[in-house]
């Protein structure tokens, strides 16, 4: 009875995570117009295209992290699965294979790291951080050793100028309603991942895993199975990734994804994506990636130096990871006095 009566506003407080994610869109638009006062340019139409385009590679490595943080775990292979995404797909194009089949491949090989990964994790009960860390360096050997230890060739010089084109075109400097295609994609996944993750079976199972392992087994949740599916998740969306890294360059670099598991962490975690697992919503994801990206937009237009616009970064997480921890507590101070 009480429910029926609430405002709307108080049933979308009243969703877990929710709030972490309004205030993470709040100081977002704090930012954007702290820096567009400070140089106007930040609030031009190049500029706000540009910054959806360069937001949506965070988004989807948002994606990928958070979905395995949600259990409780981590994933730092996500870089490498982007390099290897990158390279597999761009050593194919140099050497004449279809666009198609080249990024079919790709998919192929990263869902096998992911297969892995929920394997060690899940069935042999491996430390998600020791475990990825295995998988890390094998994905990113392998995107060193698939074409020799060297970048490859413009994807151009296989499968000729028109077909790169349109491969370019499709993941990275094609528009779509005047938005860059690179942003629709990103989308696109978000709302795919949004639903499974709120709206099914899959999504409940995911949060009880992370909320009490345990008690997920007891009511019948499959953790081998769903554990593996978050990793899966981190693979595909670490292979478009790649895609789009590759597309933007028209070549295969294999320091492509260098630190993007810890890029996904931050865009998870200023979201409010709890490292702890069981909290978190992909509403967040996509204002810590936004928030992310905007911050390292707007420092850049003002002149900051990289070393700058790491540190801000980086505080923010720490700071966001820290009111998460007070959080927790403070809930399990308030069930203990109950």
């Amino acid at each position: 009875m009480n429910n029926k009566n609430q405002s709307p506003i108080k049933k979308l407080l009243a969703i877990k995570g929710m709030g972490a994610a309004l205030t993470a869109f709040v100081g977002l638009i704090i930012i954007y117009i702290a820096f567009g006062l400070i140089n106007s340019a930040v609030f031009s139409s190049n500029n706000i295209l540009n910054l959806l385009r360069s937001m949506s590679k965070y988004l989807l490595i948002g994606i990928a992290q958070s979905y395995v943080l949600i259990t409780g775990n981590i994933d730092l292979s996500i870089g490498s699965m982007v390099a290897m995404s990158a390279m597999i797909s761009a050593t194919l194009m140099t050497f004449g294979v279809s666009p198609v089949l080249a990024v079919l491949v790709a998919l192929l090989c990263c869902l096998v790291i992911g297969i892995i990964n929920g394997i060690l994790v899940g069935k042999f009960k491996l430390p998600p951080f020791i475990a990825t860390l295995g998988t890390m360096f094998v994905g990113r050997g392998i995107a060193y050793m698939v074409n020799n230890n060297r970048n490859t060739d413009a994807i151009a010089t296989g499968i000729g100028k028109e077909a790169g084109d349109k491969f370019q075109n499709f993941f990275y400097y094609g528009t779509t309603l005047g938005i860059y295609n690179t942003f629709w994609i990103a989308i696109i996944m978000f709302v795919i991942f949004f639903f499974l993750l709120s709206k099914t079976r899959t999504g409940r199972h995911i949060y009880a895993i992370g909320s009490n392992i345990d008690a997920a087994k007891l009511s019948g949740v499959n953790v081998v199975a769903t554990t593996t599916k978050t990793y899966l998740v981190s693979a595909v969306c670490s292979w478009v990734v790649g895609l789009i890294l590759c597309a933007q360059a028209g070549m295969g670099n294999m320091e492509a994804g260098n630190m993007y598991e810890m890029y996904g962490v931050a865009a998870g975690v200023i979201g409010g994506v709890s490292p702890l697992g069981g909290t978190g919503i992909l509403l967040g994801t996509l204002a810590g990636s936004a928030v992310w990206q905007t911050l390292e937009n707007g420092l850049n237009m003002i002149g900051a130096q990289v070393g700058i616009q790491r540190l801000v970064i980086g505080i923010i997480v720490v700071v966001a990871v820290l009111l998460d921890v007070v959080l927790r507590s403070g809930q399990f101070a308030k069930k203990k006095k109950g």
